[in-house]
């Protein structure tokens, strides 16, 4: 969508473009990310996280169901993949309902929050719990720089009201619900089949969750996706409009927040240029590979997680610039392999006594069923994973949220279980 926003803003006057450009917020995040961050494994990529704000502040507030929020929320959570060849590009949706460690974080009053685990946009509501958008940006690039391994170069917050804006200007997106869809929370009444909707109404189909579908936010994230294509190839047949480019873009870029990178029209235009050329069959919309944590915590109804050693690959594959289409992460994700069906046996191999029990506990929580714990024969160097045959996909699965970790199959692997000897290589409080 950054494309269409900015394609044609050279045409227009010189006045025009400054009114655009004082339009877009700025709010820097450099100095609240810390120094151990990932690192950009290809130089000349890059990644930028996009959030949609469920904040309910100013022309938000009319909104949404969540009307007693006191902090800013992130409704919608996204990473745009840019290769260094700019030949294809990648976004990457995060299902809000994803179970993660959330890191410390500056909650902008002067406190810090505590490590915990919860919803993935829960993060956005902590840093933004001043109401600043630097706070509330820096907690949710530290949240996904500690789980994808990706380097956050860029981030942009867009709100409610300017997405509104944005499909009023091009008279409404065509939309196709296979059933009729009524929510009083969403404020919807729509019939099913074709139909074109107007921007409160297109707010409402991209937000709604629940009576639709399975109910799920993987759900919304398919419509989500589906509808940003109509967006962009209805703006690029729009926008040849003087009125509608100038309504377009005042509406883009009032809803704007990004960092001083990208904070006006000029860098976002710089972007946009390096974007338009990429073909639609090579812009990718991916969604992290998940499934219910009911599946391994049955009392957990309500969260998903991701799946592994799936959504380890996406994110190795964006850290490298190597592209990965749908079809291809469709096609891994059918090997799906429940983290609650790994049976794990930790030895400890550091000699310093509570290491196995500490790590299991860590394994528990994360779903996995621990076997037994013990001592390892003899203290080691570094972590290893050891495994039967016939267990290739259980081993895979604890190895990626182990990357550093040696895994290997071995005739002497205990029967029937992964086996994990824990070097004083691993950090115990960085396992999740």
């Amino acid at each position: 969508m950054t494309s269409v926003v900015v394609l044609a803003v050279g045409g227009v006057g010189a006045w025009i473009y400054q009114d655009l450009n004082d339009n877009i917020s700025s709010a820097d995040v450099d100095d609240k990310l810390g120094g151990d961050r990932p690192e950009n494994l290809s130089p000349g990529s890059k990644n930028i996280l996009v959030v949609g704000s469920d904040s309910r502040e100013g022309a938000n507030a009319e909104y949404g169901n969540k009307k007693d929020l006191t902090t800013m929320q992130s409704d919608t959570l996204m990473v745009l993949h840019v290769p260094a060849d700019r030949k294809w590009a990648a976004i990457v949706s995060f299902p809000r309902d994803s179970w993660v460690e959330i890191p410390a974080c500056d909650m902008g009053n002067g406190k810090t929050s505590s490590p915990h685990k919860g919803k993935i946009n829960e993060a956005f509501a902590i840093g933004g719990t001043s109401g600043e958008v630097a706070e509330a940006a820096a907690c949710s690039i530290k949240t996904v720089e500690a789980h994808t391994g990706l380097r956050i170069d860029n981030f942009m917050s867009v709100d409610f009201s300017g997405f509104k804006g944005m499909v009023d200007a091009l008279d409404g997106i065509e939309v196709c619900p296979e059933q009729a869809i009524k929510s009083d929370k969403a404020r919807l009444d729509m019939k099913a089949g074709c139909q074109t909707v107007d921007g409160e109404t297109a707010l409402g189909y991209v937000r709604v969750r629940y009576g639709v579908g399975d109910g799920s936010d993987i759900g919304r994230i398919g419509r989500q996706q589906e509808f940003m294509n109509a967006l962009v190839k209805k703006a690029k047949e729009r926008l040849t409009s003087p009125n509608s480019l100038y309504g377009f873009l005042q509406s883009a870029t009032k809803s704007l927040t990004t960092d001083p990178d990208l904070a006006g029209i000029q860098p976002i235009y710089a972007l946009a240029n390096e974007l338009k050329g990429i073909p639609s069959d090579r812009l990718a919309f991916l969604t992290v590979p998940n499934y219910p944590r009911e599946a391994d915590i049955p009392t957990d109804r309500a969260n998903v997680v991701w799946q592994y050693p799936q959504a380890a690959n996406l994110f190795t594959s964006l850290a490298k610039d190597k592209e990965m289409t749908k079809a291809q992460l469709q096609a891994a994700v059918k090997d799906l392999v429940y983290a609650s069906s790994v049976r794990v046996q930790v030895l400890n191999g550091t000699g310093v006594s509570g290491r196995a029990a500490a790590v299991a506990e860590k394994l528990r929580t994360a779903g996995f069923t621990v076997a037994g714990t013990g001592n390892a024969p003899e203290t080691v160097s570094k972590t290893a994973i050891t495994f039967p045959t016939g267990l290739e996909k259980q081993a895979a699965v604890l190895s990626s949220r182990l990357p550093k970790a040696r895994s290997a199959a071995s005739a002497d692997a205990t029967a029937g279980v992964v086996t994990l000897v824990v070097g004083p290589d691993l950090n115990v409080a960085e396992l999740v």
